[in-house]
């Protein structure tokens, strides 16, 4: 996957908030050509919001990765799920 940067944008270094949002997921993922992970990254390093959104779907990601433990509502996790879905979706 790389990224679309509108046509006054491409010589400006760097990425913008809205730009990184687009790709988040992907990046997360592991999905990102080798050109654009390393702009993502250093936004992410860079931008306390975007780096708490990473950090956030990071933790989902890995909450919803864990077996369900013992007594948990099963409702309760598959209202989870569907909101990360939701999220990766969004």
């Amino acid at each position: 996957m790389s990224i679309k940067r509108r046509f006054w944008r491409k010589n400006t270094p760097g990425l913008d908030c809205r730009e990184v949002g687009k790709v988040l997921q992907s990046y997360l993922d592991g999905e990102l050509d080798d050109a654009d992970a390393p702009l993502v990254a250093a936004h992410l390093d860079k931008c306390r919001d975007c780096g708490l959104e990473a950090a956030t779907y990071d933790r989902i990601k890995a909450a919803l990765a864990q077996p369900m433990p013992e007594g948990a509502d099963p409702e309760a996790i598959e209202r989870l799920r569907r909101f990360g879905q939701g999220l990766a979706d969004s």
